[in-house]
This record gives C-alpha cells, sequence and structure tokens, in this order.
C-alpha cells in the first residue's frame, strides 16, 4: 500500500498551469497516475479534453515523453512505441526499464479508438490505457458517447417532452476489455487515491496488456459546483454506480465494498444533468436506472464470490 508521503517525494511528472476547468477529474487522474508510475514512463493521449487543455503551445503540463495522437489510434500508436522499444532493448540500444502509457477519454475509447485498443490487447503489448471517464464528449461541446449513463442531458439527447434525457443504457466497456483476457484490469476513481495508485502500480507491472477504467466527474458537462468533484465521485461509489473492482489472473475482486450501500438519488441530485429525471411522471426513468445499477452490482457480487 502507497503512502502519500512516499508519493510527494519525486518530482512532479504532471504540473499545473494548465488550462483544465476548476475541479477537473481528469487532471486530478493524470497526476495520481504518473504519480503512481515507479519506473520512467512514455506517454501517449488521443485527442479530448486531457490533451486539448494540457498541451497548449508552447506550453505543456507533461514532463515526460509525450506523444500527441488523434482521437482513435492512441492504442496503436503505444503499441509501436513499445514494439520499437523492445527491438531496441534486444540490441542493447536502450538498457532503461521503461513503461508504456495511453490516456483517452470516453469518446477516443468507448466509442472511436475501441477497434485500437481491442488490438492493442489482442497483440499482447505492454501497455497501460487509461480510459479517464468523464462519460461524454465534454471539449466539443457535451455530446452524448456510448459512455453517457441512461437518463443523462447532454446536447444530443437533450432532455425535454420526447426523451428524458439519453434513453439507451451505457456501454459496459470494462466488461468489453476482459473478455480479451488483459493481464490487468479495473475500474477505480481517484477519490479513492490509494485504491487508484495500487491498480496503476499492478497494471504497470503486469505482464502483458492492462486497462484502468478511471471514472472522471466533469464539473462542466455534469454541472456541479466545482468544489463537489470528489463528493460526486464518492458518492458514484457508494451508490454503487461505479463498482470499484479488478479482474486479475482470471478472477474477480471488489477492492472497495459500500458499508451500506446508497439509493442512486444520492448520486443523481448534485447534477444538473439529472435535473429533469425528478419532474418525470413517477420518476421513471430513476427507477429504471436504479434496476440496471443494482443487476450489475449483484452480477459483480456473484462473480466475485465464484473467483
Amino acid at each position: 500500500m502507497a503512502k502519500l508521503k512516499e508519493l510527494a517525494l519525486p518530482k512532479e511528472k504532471f504540473v499545473g498551469g494548465h488550462r483544465g476547468c476548476a475541479g477537473c477529474g481528469a487532471a486530478i487522474i493524470a497526476r495520481q497516475v504518473l504519480m503512481a508510475a515507479e519506473n520512467p514512463v512514455v506517454v501517449g493521449c488521443a485527442t479530448g479534453c486531457l490533451e486539448v487543455f494540457s498541451t497548449i503551445y508552447p506550453y505543456s503540463a507533461w514532463k515526460v515523453p509525450y506523444i500527441h495522437n488523434a482521437f482513435e489510434n492512441v492504442a496503436a500508436t503505444m503499441a509501436g512505441v513499445e514494439a520499437a522499444y523492445k527491438a531496441l532493448k534486444r540490441k542493447g540500444k536502450i538498457t532503461k526499464d521503461l513503461r508504456f502509457i495511453a490516456f483517452g477519454g470516453d469518446g477516443g475509447t468507448y466509442d472511436i479508438g475501441l477497434q485500437a485498443l481491442s488490438g492493442m490487447i489482442e497483440r499482447r503489448h505492454r501497455v497501460l490505457y487509461v480510459c479517464y471517464n468523464n462519460e461524454a464528449y465534454m471539449n466539443t461541446g457535451i455530446q452524448r458517447s456510448s459512455a453517457t449513463p441512461r437518463g443523462a442531458h447532454t446536447t444530443t439527447s437533450p432532455a425535454g417532452k420526447v426523451i428524458p434525457g439519453k434513453p439507451q443504457l451505457r456501454k459496459n466497456l470494462t466488461e468489453i476489455v476482459i473478455a480479451h483476457e488483459p493481464a490487468y484490469a479495473a475500474q477505480t476513481t481517484f477519490a479513492y487515491w490509494n485504491d487508484l495508485v495500487t491498480k496503476v502500480r499492478k497494471a504497470l507491472n503486469a505482464d502483458g496488456p492492462s486497462f484502468l477504467n478511471i471514472y472522471a466527474p466533469c464539473r462542466l458537462g455534469w454541472a456541479y459546483p466545482p468544489e463537489k468533484t470528489v463528493k460526486i465521485s464518492k458518492l458514484a461509489v457508494e451508490t454503487c454506480i461505479w463498482p470499484l473492482y479488478e479482474y486479475e489472473n482470471g478472477k474477480y475482486r471488489i477492492t472497495v465494498k459500500p458499508k451500506e450501500k446508497k439509493p442512486i438519488t444520492e448520486f443523481l441530485k448534485l447534477q444538473g444533468r439529472f435535473n429533469h429525471l425528478f419532474k418525470w411522471k413517477d420518476q421513471l426513468p430513476i427507477q429504471e436506472f436504479q434496476k440496471e445499477v443494482d443487476y450489475i452490482w449483484e452480477r459483480l457480487l456473484k462473480r466475485a464470490e465464484a473467483s
């Protein structure tokens, strides 16, 4: 288990001065992931919020080797970098023990870059893919993605008389990745920093491809005060909307189990993107959302118990 004093000793690898919003979850994730890395790292980042606000020329928040990528190809790029590294190491031209990290938002991971991620894992490249998941295309105008939850208002699933926000369930990307049999896969969030740091270290030390789906509340797209970012992140775990678990050596393990599972209304009522659901007749969309959360949580409990 990591200690805060140890994490604070090395120089920061992701520094302030960037253009991220106050309370931005993606910025906290980048900082915590790089603080957890014990070896030198090479980072690739897909186009998205994190890339846009942290690399405006001539400034950069990244104090590590960094490669800009298009929306769809960060996994392919880092797979190529890792392959080149192995070749150069075999020839004795590189002696350092390096690690490779690909960052992508949910749009660049769940949707546009899924094929590249699938290929990277199938070819067994030793790369950690980090999805900072803010559940919509935030930097282009808050359009819905396949990570957007049922009932959320976005500019392409506007809540009104016709639909109560996004009608569809969100894609369960972590389970899709697990179906690829990676060396390591997990869900986490920065509100439980030790859970995040532990999982980053496990992923970087895994002998093969690894994946982290990290929940990233967005104060702009989710419509809440910036000082509530950590509180909302914790509520996502306490309501089981975002279970923290890992998949390793063919086994599931829940890493943070709420002492008392709270109703999802505790999570929804703090965010403007869900305000309309409380005015809907019989609050039916909320009831359907709760059933979905309960079903996925119970299924995860059974999988963990069977492992």
